[in-house]
């Protein structure tokens, strides 16, 4: 998402968390993307078809940021979905050569979807590697019989590589791990499951080949045992502060 509205709302959010606080300088920047598909970890949000983002961070010089993202997405055909809203905050800082970041995520849907959930995610990284976690905290959804979507019920693990092969041009390796009951639900999935995938990105531009260890999505046309081939565009602007 993962992931990718309104700069007087969240520049006011931002003002409202840091009012007190020795925060002397920020960055408030905004960014767009359009992708031929969005994938989340390993599974496509918008029925294999193109989709349009963008968002906005406010990020503060002692490492607390806000931000928000939202893109078109699409389950099935006719599906109470028309659009992902993101709303996270989170601390990021360095220590021994290390960076951590820990945070919240809300994901909001249409109202009629009934599916909003949030997560609080964490991540530590070296050099060009990083470990990550995403643990499910809440959700509006019905649980079926027999089914728990209480706290910590579902966890997103991945692991990931990064690197420059000259000329501005960057290599991405990963794999993820997502399991618990909320993640079979949500995502239409029998189990717990493996995605994987390898990007290259330049100016912007990027190229994901992606796929997963499940079986077939079956009639529902997602092809979750596909390879997928995602190419894309996305574009930062400063807003505000910065060098």
């Amino acid at each position: 998402m993962t992931a990718l509205m309104k700069p007087i709302a969240i520049a006011g959010l931002a003002a409202s968390l840091f009012v007190g606080a020795s925060v002397q300088a920020g960055e408030l920047t905004a960014n767009a993307a359009v992708n031929n598909n969005y994938i989340w970890r390993g599974l496509t949000q918008s029925i294999n078809q193109a989709t349009v983002s963008g968002g906005l961070d406010y990020s503060s010089d002692n490492g607390v940021y806000v931000g928000t993202w939202a893109s078109n997405v699409e389950y099935a055909p006719g599906d109470p979905f028309s659009y992902e809203h993101d709303i996270y905050a989170g601390y990021a800082f360095d220590f021994r050569g290390f960076s951590y970041d820990v945070g919240y995520l809300y994901y909001n849907y249409d109202e009629e979807a009934e599916f909003d959930f949030g997560e609080i995610y964490g991540s530590i990284s070296y050099g060009g590697f990083s470990l990550s976690v995403n643990l499910l905290t809440n959700t509006e959804a019905d649980e079926p019989v027999g089914v728990n979507f209480g706290f910590l019920d579902s966890q997103y693990v991945s692991a990931n590589y990064g690197f420059e092969v000259g000329n501005g041009v960057e290599v991405g390796l990963h794999v993820g791990w997502h399991n618990g009951d909320f993640n079979e639900a949500f995502n239409g999935v029998p189990r717990d499951y493996f995605d994987f995938n390898v990007s290259v990105a330049k100016s912007g531009f990027s190229f994901l080949v992606t796929t997963t260890d499940l079986p077939d999505g079956g009639a529902d046309g997602l092809d979750n045992d596909s390879v997928k081939f995602v190419v894309g565009y996305s574009h930062d602007f400063s807003l505000w502060g910065g060098e």
